[in-house]
Order: C-alpha cells, then sequence, then structure tokens
C-alpha cells in the first residue's frame, strides 16, 4: 500500500467512493462488506488506530446533521421509546436518509484518511498530474500544503495573544474577538499569498513551476 502510485491510489480511491455513493441505502450487506474491504486495507496499511480516530472528528458536523434529519423529514412516522418515558416521533424516509448519510460518509472519511496515511503529500500532487488534472490547480494545492503550517502558526501565536489579554477563544462571550481575529488571519493570508505571487512574476514565472520546485 504504501509503495503504490499515487495515481493508481487516487484512482481506486475515487472509484470506491463513487461506489459507495452509487450504492441504493437499503443494501444493507453492501456497505457491510464495504467496512470489511477499507478495515482490512487500513490493517494491511499498518495504519494505527491513534491516527485515523482523531481525525474522524473531521465527520461530527455531517453526523450531527443526519440525526436531526429523522426529525424534520417528512412521510410516515414511527414512535421510538426512550428512558424516562419519553416518546419521539421520528419520520422512516428520515431514518434511513439519516443512515445513508452516516454510512457513506464514515466510509469515505475512513478510505480518504488511509490515503492520506499511505501517501506523502508530494505524491498525491505528482498522481494528480500524472491524471492530467489541471496544472493550476495542482499548484494551488501544492502552495496549500506548503503554507498551511505557516497559517496554523500564525493562528496560535493570534491565539496566545487573546488569551494574554483575557480573551478565551472558547467562549460565546467573546466569539465576535474570535471572529475578528479569524478575519484579521484571513486578511493576512491573502497579503502574504500576494506578495509571494508577485516574487514568483519577478523571478519569471509563467504559469508552471520549474521540476525541481515541484
Amino acid at each position: 500500500m504504501h509503495r503504490a502510485p499515487a495515481h493508481l491510489k487516487i484512482l481506486v480511491l475515487l472509484g470506491f467512493v463513487l461506489g459507495v455513493v452509487a450504492t441504493p441505502r437499503e443494501w444493507y450487506p453492501v456497505f457491510g462488506g464495504y467496512l470489511a474491504l477499507v478495515l482490512g486495507v487500513v490493517v494491511l496499511a499498518r495504519v494505527p488506530l491513534r491516527y485515523l480516530l482523531p481525525r474522524m472528528v473531521i465527520e461530527v458536523p455531517f453526523l450531527l446533521f443526519a440525526a436531526l434529519v429523522p426529525f424534520v423529514a417528512e412521510g410516515e412516522r414511527i414512535a421510538v421509546h426512550v428512558v424516562g418515558g419519553w416518546e419521539l416521533s421520528l419520520s422512516e424516509s428520515g431514518l434511513l436518509a439519516a443512515w445513508g448519510l452516516v454510512a457513506k460518509g464514515t466510509l469515505g472519511v475512513l478510505a480518504s484518511l488511509t490515503l492520506a496515511a499511505t501517501t506523502e503529500p508530494a505524491e498525491v500532487l505528482r498522481g494528480l498530474q500524472r491524471l492530467r488534472l489541471p496544472d493550476l490547480l495542482v499548484q494551488i494545492m501544492g502552495f496549500m500544503i506548503r503554507y498551511l503550517d505557516v497559517v496554523t502558526s500564525d493562528l496560535a501565536r493570534m491565539l496566545t495573544a487573546m488569551r494574554s489579554r483575557g480573551v478565551d477563544p472558547r467562549s460565546p462571550r467573546h466569539w465576535p474577538a474570535l471572529a475578528r481575529t479569524l478575519g484579521a488571519l484571513f486578511v493576512r493570508s491573502y497579503e502574504r499569498g500576494e506578495r509571494v505571487h508577485l516574487a514568483m512574476l519577478s523571478r519569471g514565472y509563467d504559469g508552471r513551476l520549474p521540476e525541481e520546485a515541484r
């Protein structure tokens, strides 16, 4: 898995995700097979769970949305009794839709994280180039990877400055200050991008990067 060409892994991931999305939600055993396949690849590639589980948090907003669907969807409803004598009225079609969102989203995230764990970012970019992705998009993604650490370091310093002034970014009372900080970070990042682009133009950039810079 680690030594396989990046462009082949990207094609396999794309085919797998398309297959998962195209599978009807009622085919429950098929989703079990998909999960077994992904977990088998995880075990084969020796990807540790301590790498996958924290990064699965990216799926939380979709899970929250899926949890709301049975309450707001229309159609026939069923009564579900919960602890304390409460009774919830849930939509059958909403439950099916929520199941589809959770199953397909979880499989897609797991497969994508497996690719990320077995492939270096530079290899992914080279794989996208071999798949004839527009060169400008590849360059944009490359710069995103290169400057992600710079932007996160800027954010960490700004949050430290906020806390030293008595502002707690986690408190709803201070969220306006956090929003202004994020706005300032966006402007700073945009201006840095402009300066980098001007520096590239001054060095003869013509829309394509030299091979040694990729």
